[in-house]
């Protein structure tokens, strides 16, 4: 009974190490990714530069940084999972994540370059790191537990998110009261405080989440990166024998680029009808304290109905917002439509990570993951591009906003063509059999 319990005590400690790691990052995408860096870039930065050309600039650094780590995932994470080293790799993608945040701190006026590579560089590091981390998901938490662990998890991210980017906020909104000599140099040390942050909720997943064994144990020791390009190459040759866990990749894909259109384009439609920065910076936090409880809820709910059922809910509720959405008129509105996204981002996204981890081999997570991360990334192309396309077309962006809809329904009815307890019987029987 007593190795029973210290047993217990040891893996509650893992999923609650794991999860605080969501806390410790979440503030890169707030801070920096949503925030404050592309303002500073677009008005300080980039200030000798036309807008137009700044704002060009910086697409190409964010589309630069999502496709390296999208096309590296899958490589890096078979050889992740054949060597043992997820935790390893991991750590080597958030020094670099970490050193290179904190590094934007010396970025000033006319330093447009140099923003652009430290971002870069940040934003290659924080995706890298994140296959590794979401991999690692399976093996810490129990089936029958992976939806409330994968919920806690990004719950604790938009809470931890949340709470630094409103003390980034002041900062910048009150410099003097904290010592700092304007608003620039207040938002230069946010950009610093990311990264302390960082590091200091980073440590307990590296000291109290154990390395999964890896495959690398046979006598003749081959090489992990022909071994990794060997490993992707066969998962596509096996690509049928996974047919449940790519059709939900599918899905995902659909309804993961809706779900990203509205939150990239959410301000740029808001500041088109007339509403100010401090209304879009507020609903902005208030989407950040909603999705805390909400995210919980979620995994609640699935236990209960299932993730497949709680996703559609999530699904229904976008459907409405996109409808909503073309009658917004006022500031208040758009607080509210924010509040209605807090409710179901985090439990969309939680969830979408949790099934996806229990229909994917416990062995070779980190090299699936790393096709996960690539459906999440490239889950933010035709979204936009549908939006901007109609937005064109109808000469206003009312449209734009309901026909994202498409990918919320289209999605829907991909999900429902997936057979969850299919695709958990051949990750189970692939995991038998490498264990043979």
């Amino acid at each position: 009974m007593a190795a029973r319990t210290e047993s217990d005590r040891l893996h509650r400690r893992a999923i609650n190490s794991w999860c605080l790691y969501d806390w410790a990052n979440s503030a890169f995408a707030t801070t920096i990714m949503a925030a404050l860096l592309p303002p500073y870039f677009s008005t300080v930065a980039a200030a000798s530069l036309e807008p137009s050309k700044a704002s060009a600039i910086w697409g190409y650094a964010v589309s630069i940084s999502m496709l390296f780590t999208a096309l590296i995932g899958p490589i890096m994470g078979a050889a992740a999972d054949y060597s043992g080293r997820k935790k390893r790799y991991m750590g080597g993608f958030l020094v670099l994540a970490i050193l290179f945040t904190g590094c934007l701190y010396l970025v000033q006026r006319g330093d447009w370059l140099q923003a652009v590579v430290f971002y870069v560089l940040a934003s290659i590091g924080n995706a890298g790191a994140n296959v590794f981390y979401d991999s690692l998901l399976p093996h810490v938490a129990r089936q029958d537990e992976i939806d409330r662990v994968s919920a806690k998890g990004f719950a604790l991210g938009y809470l931890g998110g949340g709470i630094l980017l409103l003390i980034n906020l002041i900062w910048y909104m009150k410099p003097a009261w904290f010592g700092f000599a304007d608003s620039s140099v207040a938002v230069r040390a946010s950009f610093l405080s990311v990264a302390v942050w960082w590091v200091v909720f980073a440590i307990p997943i590296f000291r109290n989440v154990p390395e999964p064994a890896g495959a690398a144990v046979t006598a003749e020791r081959r090489s992990v990166v022909r071994t990794a390009f060997q490993r992707v190459g066969e998962t596509f040759r096996e690509i049928r024998q996974y047919g449940e866990l790519f059709k939900f990749l599918l899905a995902f894909w659909l309804y993961a680029d809706g779900i990203g259109t509205i939150i990239r384009m959410a301000t740029i439609y808001g500041a088109e009808i007339g509403i100010g920065t401090v209304d879009l910076a507020g609903a902005l936090l208030l989407t950040q304290v909603v999705a805390f409880p909400m995210t919980l809820l979620f995994g609640r709910l699935a236990g209960r109905v299932g993730a497949k059922s709680a996703i559609y809910v999530a699904l229904g509720v976008y459907t409405i917002i996109s409808i909503l959405g073309y009658f917004m008129s006022a500031p208040w509105h758009f607080w509210v439509l924010a509040g209605m996204v807090g409710t179901v981002q985090g439990g969309s996204q939680a969830l979408s990570r949790s099934l996806f981890g229990s229909m994917c081999p416990r062995n070779r997570s980190a090299e699936f993951f790393g096709f996960y991360d690539i459906s999440s990334k490239f889950a933010g192309i035709a979204g936009p591009l549908l939006f901007g396309l109609t937005a064109s077309l109808a000469g206003t962006s009312r449209w734009a906003i309901v026909s994202l809809i498409i990918f919320f329904v289209v999605g829907a009815l991909l999900l429902s063509r997936v057979d969850v307890d299919r695709g958990r019987a051949v990750a189970r029987a692939v995991e038998q059999n490498a264990g043979e």
